[in-house]
C-alpha cells in the first residue's frame, strides 16, 4: 500500500515513513541528508507524524555532547505495509480446525510453506553462488512485503535483514509459522540458518544469518 501511495502522492511524508521503516531510527539531520530537504521541512513532517501517533522518539548517546533525538515508526504505521490478509487467513484456519480437527491448521500451514518453497526454489536454480542465491531470495521476499535486503554481518556471514513481517498476526496465533519460515529459508539456501528478531515500538528487524557450512538434515 505504501508504494502505491508514493506513486500517487509523491509526498515527503511517505518518503520519511519508508526510510524509517528501513532503519532503527533516524535523526532529523539524517533524514534531511537522505531526502535532500531542509531541516525545518523534515522536522515539521516528523512532528505532525508524531502527533498523529505514527512516530515516537528516543535518545541515542553520543561520545560527546547531548544525546541525539531519533524518530522511529510506531505499530500504528503497520497498516501502510503488506500484511497478507491476516483476518481472512486466521478465520479460514479457525474454520478448518472446527470442521476437520486441531491437526488441520498445522497441516495447511506446512503445505503452504512447502508450496512456497517449491515456487522459490525453481527461481533460485538459476543462481551459481550462495551470495547470488541470497540476493535473489531477498528480492523474492521483498516482493512479498518483507522488505528484505542481503548484507554481510560483522562475522562475515551473509544475512537477510527484513524490516517487515507480513505474517506477524498469523505467527502470533500459530507459533510454528516462524519455525516453518526459517526452515524453508534454510532448505532454499542449503545452509544452516539462524533467525533473530528485534521489535521495539514500531521497529521490526528480522535477521536470518546464513552459515556457509553446508547444512545436513
Amino acid at each position: 500500500m505504501l508504494n502505491l501511495l508514493r506513486e500517487m502522492l509523491h509526498s515527503p511524508v511517505l518518503d520519511i515513513v519508508q526510510r524509517l521503516k528501513h532503519s532503527t531510527g533516524m535523526t532529523v539531520t539524517e533524514l534531511c541528508t537522505a531526502m535532500k530537504m531542509s531541516y525545518m521541512g523534515v522536522k515539521q513532517h516528523c512532528v505532525e507524524l508524531e502527533k498523529a501517533g505514527f512516530l515516537d522518539t528516543w535518545r541515542r548517546s553520543k561520545a560527546a555532547g547531548r544525546p541525539e533525538k531519533l524518530y522511529r515508526l510506531t505499530s500504528k504505521a503497520d497498516v501502510l505495509f503488506v500484511n497478507c490478509g491476516p483476518t481472512l487467513t486466521l478465520d479460514l484456519l479457525t474454520t478448518a480446525e472446527r470442521v476437520y480437527g486441531e491437526s488441520a491448521p498445522p497441516k495447511l500451514l506446512f503445505t503452504y510453506f512447502q508450496s512456497k518453497e517449491e515456487a522459490m526454489s525453481a527461481k533460485l536454480t538459476k543462481t551459481t553462488t550462495l551470495e547470488e542465491r541470497a540476493k535473489l531470495l531477498a528480492r523474492l521476499r521483498s516482493a512479498e512485503g518483507c522488505m528484505s535486503v542481503c548484507e554481510t554481518d560483522a562475522q562475515g556471514h551473509l544475512v537477510l535483514v527484513e524490516h517487515h513481517r507480513p505474517l506477524r498476526e498469523l505467527a502470533a496465533r500459530y507459533d510454528m509459522v516462524d519455525e516453518l519460515e526459517c526452515e524453508m529459508i534454510e532448505r532454499l539456501m542449503g545452509c544452516e540458518v539462524r533467525r533473530s528478531v528485534e521489535e521495539v515500538s514500531g521497529l521490526v528487524r528480522v535477521t536470518f544469518q546464513i552459515k556457509t557450512t553446508a547444512h545436513t538434515a
